[in-house]
């Protein structure tokens, strides 16, 4: 075979791949030529190769060149003969002598060494101690051989550091075990080349010998290369030993070669301590706490004299912190021992915590975080117990005992915790939230910002640093009281003082949630508050009822700063838990914002006031919650302040219903009987208008009733708040989690839920109401409807936006605030989005309120047609979206078949499961088959309107269509649950699942009716 000439086919083949303006035709039988090559004769694809190699030929030809030689090195290995393959590694290791010019371009240097590196791996150790003292002997000669040496010892651990699919785990495990005995060789080699050739380029660049000193410098960087690729998994004892820590941490001070160094230990920090045989390890480790807290020493001492660092050094300074971070997190335990040192090294992490640059300071706070947490956890014990009989006690997850874990909290004293809660409130707000010339100026912190990558979403930051708060206050909740009642008072003095203080309430916004998290640290988290010494508690008191009396002396009446002492208020909330001789007061003051806000309902320059009265009415939940028993004294005085405010026309139907719902709340600390008085008096006056026959008749006999209810926007939010306050009714009232009432234990007996008594009014014209809603959308009707309300039916932009996966989560299903749907339309003219969240809001309530019902004993299947709740719900089944079925099914359905009396199944189950069965399956199956035959689902949803670009079309269409999908098969799961199919008997009963005993199955009929599956 002329060698020459299948070369140069060879060589134009590559050519004609990489170059750009070849026809897909030309390219196409290029590649097909190449793998045919790679594929056929060994020997020839080997000849061909080390041709093409050759330094008559492109750059672009020869790197293909070397990606052939490896492929058959890595995958055709074996089939060459023993003294072929010993040639073949002689030719490759003479071409490391050929590359050793410097004017050879790095890439083909790093091939050619990877080749060499490839062929040891795959002979194994017998060939690496054959070329050793070649290696040796090569890197004597200068620097260009040395780089090319340090390349190939870099090259040597890949298939350990890196997955490799090809390399199957035995030969994996064969590698790390000869590398592992070779080191004794291979870091004593890389150590003299690090040290002789660093020296000679101090000594070349000295005599102004640059080019020469480069090329010293670049077997510098080869040789830490190398030993970062050993740093991930080599023994830290064997690193130490060799000197490799101690040279990698004096090159910690080069300029040139710091970031390489830093690399080494950032992965050696990351090594987690083994469990058993710790000492040489520790004393490894103990060094590497030496190097990086005395290039951290110098650093922050720099900090602090030089007002401006270069990029270079803040970059080498993320490194060093992200190393110490990953130090303290993983291996602090190996210095613990030693309190000066431990000391020192929390120090100097609280340093990086408070730096101006925030990619520093976000290192340090994932070292704090989970440090703090790790103090704070619970040990793990473990069932099994030790021969003298004791529980097995787990060591936290950074490893720390109990004794060290005292010590570790007896270091971080009050100065650390100050320092860290200081920090942590100025860094809780964004850089794009304070204005320019802003009262609250942050100087020369960063904060954080739009442009600062890698490090996710402000919203996970915050997070971060607000659960730093919570640790902090629960380990110093003095100090966190006072530092937060402190900042906080600062602020609002700030505000006063201030020009404009609605454009700066960022900051404000920001402290609330760091009073929010100490106060619930304090009072309700893991700081033990009933535990602590009584001195403590004084002080606590004395902190916040300072506070307290400053948020209640403040005469705020713009509607933003309104709304931000609302949130202040309802932030102390645990506060008043325990300390409920203040809850009065500042219910007083929650009343006094309220009535300080305009009501009226058509000016549209009071949207505002609106929105801040609203979360007025939100923070008495809020407080109802926190306070819990302590506010049911004052239970009348804001029944009575309620009804004046209604009686006056003061209290618009939104903050009514917010009112009812913390009304509810706090009657759900008091008992049953008190909820059953609370709820007569709140649904009293609804059922008056709710059960008149005029307005179902007028609204609800035909669709243009239904057409005309959407014109008339007060009724409309009427009907809509009616059904909101239904659903938060069922919601808030029943027996708490956890608590035992006084009339069970008595008469031993559950006591009736407070509503059941009422769904048999609530629910009939509620039902009729769905219907109603439920038959816009069959064609005949649909057909006649105005355009407005067509529009209002599509399926909105906010769930186009959530099915592609664009939009927050926490949107949820309604994509709004149903409490707050119509904060700025009543009174108004409705139009397209105000009916489509009429419409929703409706649903979703409406939806819930049915669900609900079902869980509260067998109320609603006795108070109710069975045959009436089938028409309501599935009359108009095969008109439904697919969204709107997966709701129905999730949120009422799968409620009524798990709580469904046995007694009962077949009067409830058959006329709803069938019908919606059938409808489900036969659109389930055209739309996956159309998906899977025409690549598009075709669900009724996007059919009817535009819905956007085919592509995203498609991602919603699949989106529904997998939802649905899936609440059918919930729903399923829930038919053959064991709980609902006691009748059936088990598999294992009847045998082998492919040969069934015949009289199990005979009788199978007598047994559905103690099985649900017998009515689906």
């Amino acid at each position: 075979m002329d060698e020459s000439g299948v070369a140069n086919n060879v060589a134009r083949a590559i050519v004609a791949v990489l170059d750009w303006s070849t026809s897909p035709d030309a390219r196409k039988a290029a590649v097909s030529y190449l793998e045919s090559i790679k594929g056929g004769d060994i020997r020839v694809l080997a000849s061909i190769s080390f041709i093409l190699v050759k330094k008559e030929w492109s750059s672009e030809i020869r790197l293909h060149a070397y990606k052939l030689l490896q492929h058959m090195v890595r995958l055709r290995w074996e089939e060459l003969s023993s003294g072929e393959r010993h040639n073949f590694a002689k030719v490759a290791f003479d071409m490391m002598s050929e590359m050793s010019n410097p004017c050879e371009e790095w890439a083909l240097k790093s091939q050619t060494a990877a080749l060499v590196a490839e062929i040891i791996r795959r002979e194994g150790l017998n060939l690496w101690q054959e070329l050793f003292p070649s290696l040796i002997s090569l890197a004597g000669k200068g620097p260009v051989q040395a780089e090319l040496v340090s390349i190939t010892l870099r090259w040597l651990p890949e298939d350990i550091t890196v997955h490799n699919e090809d390399l199957e785990g035995e030969r994996r495990r064969l590698l790390l075990r000869g590398l592992t005995q070779s080191l004794s060789d291979i870091f004593p080699l890389l150590y003299s080349l690090l040290e002789r050739h660093f020296g000679a380029v101090i000594s070349e660049a000295g005599q102004q010998r640059i080019d020469i000193a480069k090329q010293h410098a670049a077997t510098v960087t080869a040789t830490l290369n190398a030993l970062n690729a050993y740093a991930e998994w080599a023994p830290l004892p064997e690193l130490s030993k060799h000197g490799i820590v101690h040279g990698c941490g004096f090159l910690l001070s080069s300029p040139d070669f710091r970031l390489h160094a830093a690399e080494f230990f950032k992965l050696v920090s990351s090594r987690k301590r083994p469990y058993d045989d710790t000492t040489e390890y520790d004393s490894a480790m103990r060094i590497v706490f030496e190097k990086l807290m005395g290039v951290s020493n110098d650093f922050l001492r720099r900090s602090e004299s030089i007002s401006c660092i270069d990029e270079s050094e803040l970059e080498f300074a993320e490194c060093i912190c992200d190393s110490m971070a990953n130090l303290g997190s993983l291996n602090l335990q190996c210095v613990s021992g030693d309190e000066t040192i431990v000391s020192v090294y929390l120090q100097q992490m609280l340093s990086y915590f408070r730096h101006d640059s925030l990619a520093i300071h976000y290192q340090s706070m994932l070292f704090w975080l989970a440090l703090l947490r790790d103090l704070l956890s619970k040990p793990k014990i473990l069932t099994p117990t030790t021969a003298d009989g004791s529980a097995i006690i787990l060591n936290s997850a950074l490893g720390h005992g109990s004794k060290e874990k005292k010590n570790l909290l007896a270091l971080l004293n009050d100065d650390i915790c100050t320092a860290i809660l200081d920090t942590s409130f100025r860094r809780l707000v964004k850089k794009e939230k304070i204005l320019p010339g802003s009262s609250f100026s942050s100087g020369s912190l960063e904060l954080w910002n739009e442009d600062f990558e890698g490090k996710g979403e402000f919203s996970q930051y915050r997070s971060k640093l607000l659960e730093l708060i919570r640790f902090v206050s629960s380990v110093k909740p003095v100090i966190a009281a006072s530092r937060v009642s402190e900042r906080v008072a600062t602020i609002f003095k700030c505000l006063l003082l201030s020009a404009s203080p609605v454009q700066e309430l960022a900051v404000p916004e920001s402290m609330q949630l760091a009073l929010d998290s100490v106060v619930n640290a304090v009072f309700d988290g893991s700081s033990d508050y009933g535990g602590s010494s009584s001195e403590h508690q004084v002080a606590l008191h004395r902190i916040f009822e300072g506070l307290l009396q400053q948020l209640l002396s403040l005469k705020w009446t713009e509607p933003a700063l309104v709304e931000l002492l609302g949130h202040y208020l309802d932030a102390l909330g645990p506060f008043l838990k325990h300390f409920p001789d203040a809850v009065g007061s500042v219910i007083n003051k929650l009343f006094e914002l309220l009535n300080s806000l305009p009501y009226a309902i058509k000016d549209p320059s009071t949207n505002v006031a609106r929105h801040a009265r609203l979360q007025i009415c939100t923070s008495f939940i809020r407080i109802a919650k926190a306070v819990d028993k302590g506010i049911l004294p004052y239970m009348k005085g804001i029944a009575d302040t309620m009804a004046y405010l209604q009686k006056e026309g003061c209290l618009l139907r939104a903050e009514h219903n917010l009112l009812g719902e913390a009304f509810l709340v706090m009657a759900s600390s008091a008992g049953i009987q008190q909820q059953q008085e609370v709820l007569a008096w709140l649904l009293e006056p609804l059922s008056l208008q709710w059960n008149q026959l005029e307005w179902q008749n007028t609204y609800l006999s035909e669709p243009a009733g239904l057409i005309r209810l959407c014109s008339e926007t007060p009724f409309m939010w009427s009907l809509f708040h009616t059904v909101t306050f239904f659903e938060k009714a069922l919601k808030r009232s029943g027996i708490r989690k956890g608590s035992t009432p006084l009339q069970n234990n008595l008469s031993g007996t559950s006591p009736a839920h407070p509503m059941a008594s009422h769904l048999s009014w609530m629910l009939p014209p509620l039902l009729r109401l769905l219907r109603a809603v439920h038959s816009l959308w069959s064609p005949s009707i649909a057909h006649g409807l105005p355009g407005e309300m067509k529009f209002a039916m599509a399926i909105s932009d906010p769930e186009k936006t959530s099915l592609l996966g664009e939009a927050n989560p926490k949107l949820g299903k309604s994509a709004v605030d149903r409490s707050q749907i119509d904060m700025n339309k009543e009174g108004t003219e409705p139009n397209e989005t105000d009916i489509r969240n009429w419409l929703k809001g409706i649903r979703d309530s409406g939806y819930n309120v049915l669900g609900l019902s079902t869980t509260i004993g067998d109320a609603f299947f006795k108070c109710l047609d069975s045959q009436y709740v089938s028409i309501a719900l599935i009359e108009n089944v095969q008109s439904m979206e697919f969204r709107h079925l997966r709701q129905l099914v999730h949120l009422v359905i799968i409620p009524l078949v798990k709580n469904c009396p046995p007694n009962m199944w077949e009067k409830w189950l058959e006329n709803i499961l069938h019908p919606l069965f059938n409808h489900s399956h036969q659109a389930l199956v055209s739309s996956w088959s159309s998906l899977l035959q025409e690549g598009r689902a075709k669900v009724p949803d996007l059919c009817s309107f535009d819905a956007g670009p085919i592509l995203k079309v498609e991602v919603m269409e699949e989106k529904l269509l997998r939802d649905l999908t899936r609440e059918i098969s919930a729903l399923l799961s829930v038919l053959a649950s064991p709980g609902v199919n006691t009748g059936l008997p088990l598999l294992e009963q009847s045998g082998h699942v492919n040969r069934p005993d015949p009289s199990s199955l005979r009788d199978l009929e007598s047994f559905t009716s103690n099985s649900m599956v017998g009515y689906a």
